[in-house]
């Protein structure tokens, strides 16, 4: 509410300087719209590279509030300079041009929507099923920036040729967008974002060709907002209610072909699409796909098709995608056939039949099975819950809460210690941690996300709740927040889980944020925080805000020989309390060989609400 009326307004700025230049004479205006991305491409480079980094939010706020006032000063010095006879000066003036067809207007709208729902789904697509990298975000948004710097620059020859390869590129990069592993991410990362690199300068240099004449530019970039808007809202909003997976990224990689200008690569081709021989290839076409689903729940023939019949239809498939380069429904038809080939079958089965995924605003969540007993829960490429389902092992904790872990440890030690204990959790998660209950003790998880609780309550999907503790209020909002307004009895062990996903927030790890905690916390009462990650080093943020009164204690779980039998997980849990004589006892309790202390990082400051960087926490090598 505060920050975006703000961005509106300078956002707002770029058309109505490049009309300025054009009605002062300085020619064409469009080049402007280059070098106002190419801006937005360094400031965006800027921000998580030096600004957050050296500034806290309070020195931000000085630095934007002088850039206004620089940014003030030079629109009005535009201002002051522009002509008195400046509408004389138009080359063709507003009252005197053509109206915009509607048509065009749609064109517009829609040449610019699909490359904005792309870099979003991009993003959402990489960070769900090939790769959770810290600051991966940057990336699509980079790229979708420098493709208006190339599709709108002074010399062409950039642009044309990105828009001569796009079909093929297309083609390559967009028959695999079914093809999920995130076993290969060096291979699919990388193919994912060329493909969104060129789709977007493809169509943004589609919109250049159809850009209007200066006295219509306003109306011109009206239209692009406009698209870009819609493409956002169809990825943001929309796709999570309508979809279970990313489907929205195939559909709008198919409208980037449908929309992309294509020329014969054959020279009978043209002829061949325009000959009644064209519908016998449609037909053979659409029984070449149809074959292909037959290894899935789909199925349309009765038997599974050998290897070897799948690979010749691809094969065919990529032919008959090359000869229809030059026509549009063709190639889009041939596109979408190579899609279901690869992968699209598979996946429009789990939706179909239903149960294997869940999708809300916050990811998507998806189950599986681990060696054929073991069900498993994943957001995106990290395990979120995992449940043995041979009998009598159904309440065993797995994963990363193994009873010889740091909180499997904590919630023994607390059993002995307090038997009526009062035990928070931030982060339901499969609901494992339940099924450390104890009669007596008072239990209450804090969850962010509503389709959290509705999975940990299916039985069909996991069982811990209700099995261990079927009563167990869940808290639905910000962990943070909610803990803050309770006033109920202390907490004897509240358990913070919300990191072991590669998206941390922040906010649960700030010193203010353990400020909350130790309010919450009875006198003795223990702290356990999960870091474990695969690309962020967390420990050294916990151990600088332990300087602020903490006693602090680290547990390094590693799974030996006699866990094989059991999904146990690596997992690094630290333990802190306001009370050494608790951490003490939980320490010489449980064996103290199994503690270790935990190293501070020196220099680096720790998280506060007015200062925190990933930066300086990535590990850059395994």
């Amino acid at each position: 509410m505060s920050i975006g009326p703000l961005f509106f307004a300078i956002a707002a700025q770029a058309p109505l300087l490049q009309r300025w230049f054009a009605v002062s004479g300085g020619g064409d205006p469009y080049p402007l719209y280059a070098a106002s991305n190419l801006g937005s491409f360094a400031g965006l480079l800027a921000y998580p590279l030096l600004v957050e980094p050296l500034l806290p939010i309070a020195g931000q706020s000085w630095l934007w509030t002088g850039g206004y006032v620089v940014v003030a000063a030079l629109v009005a010095s535009c201002a002051l300079l522009l002509p008195r006879n400046a509408p004389a000066a138009m080359p063709v003036s507003v009252e005197r041009a053509a109206p915009v067809p509607m048509r065009q207007l749609a064109t517009w709208v829609l040449l610019a929507a699909v490359p904005s729902g792309l870099m979003l789904s991009t993003t959402t697509y990489l960070t769900t099923d090939i790769v959770a990298m810290p600051l991966l975000w940057v990336v699509p948004l980079g790229l979708y920036l420098l493709s208006f710097s190339i599709a709108f620059a002074d010399r062409r020859g950039p642009a044309d040729f990105i828009l001569r390869i796009a079909p093929l590129i297309v083609l390559a990069g967009g028959g695999v967008a079914f093809a999920q592993n995130p076993h290969y991410p060096w291979l699919f990362a990388p193919l994912g974002l060329i493909l969104l690199f060129i789709i977007a300068t493809a169509l943004h240099t589609e919109l250049f060709q159809r850009r209007p004449d200066p006295a219509h530019l306003t109306a011109f970039y009206l239209a692009m907002s406009v698209g870009g808007v819609v493409g956002g809202l169809f990825c943001a909003i929309a796709a999570p209610l309508m979809f279970d997976w990313a489907y929205e990224h195939p559909i709008l990689i198919l409208l980037a072909a449908a929309l992309v200008t294509t020329k014969p690569l054959f020279a009978f081709a043209e002829q061949l699409w325009a000959s009644r021989g064209r519908w016998a290839l449609i037909i053979g076409l659409v029984a070449i796909v149809l074959s292909l689903g037959v290894d899935n729940r789909l199925a349309i023939l009765p038997n599974p098709l050998p290897l070897t019949a799948k690979i010749v239809g691809i094969i065919l498939i990529i032919e008959l995608a090359l000869i229809a380069l030059g026509n549009r429904i063709a190639y889009v038809l041939s596109l979408a056939a190579l899609m279901l080939g690869l992968g699209g079958w598979t996946m429009l089965a789990s939706s179909v039949h239903g149960g294997d995924r869940v999708r809300s605003y916050f990811g998507i969540y998806g189950f599986g099975y681990d060696k054929g007993n073991v069900r498993t829960l994943v957001h995106g490429t990290t395990v979120h819950g995992m449940q043995d389902l041979r009998p009598g092992r159904e309440r065993d904790p797995l994963s990363y809460y193994a009873p010889q872990s740091g909180v499997g440890l904590a919630m023994q030690e607390v059993a002995l210690r307090k038997p009526d204990a009062h035990i928070g959790v931030v982060g339901l998660g499969s609901g494992t941690l339940a099924c450390y209950t104890q009669p007596g003790q008072d239990w209450r998880f804090y969850e962010i996300d509503p389709a959290m609780e509705r999975i940990a309550r299916d039985p069909k999907k996991f069982s811990f709740l209700q099995r261990c503790n079927s009563n167990v209020p869940v808290e639905i909002g910000d962990a943070r927040l909610t803990l803050a307004r309770e006033t109920g009895a202390p907490l004897d062990l509240l358990v913070i889980d919300a990191f072991s996903s590669d998206a941390v927030p922040m906010h649960l790890l700030t010193r203010e944020a353990f400020a909350v905690y130790a309010k919450r916390l009875a006198p003795d009462g223990v702290l356990m925080v999960h870091v474990s990650n695969r690309f962020l080093k967390l420990e050294p943020v916990v151990a600088a805000t332990a300087k602020w009164g903490w006693h602090i204690a680290a547990r390094d779980y590693q799974p030996g020989e006699a866990d094989k039998d059991h999904a146990y997980s690596h997992s690094y849990w630290i333990a802190l309390t306001r009370d050494s004589a608790a951490l003490n006892q939980l320490i010489a309790s449980t064996g103290r060989e199994k503690w270790t202390a935990v190293p501070v990082r020196a220099g680096f400051p720790g998280w506060t609400d007015d200062y925190a960087s990933i930066l300086p926490l990535i590990k850059w090598t395994k």
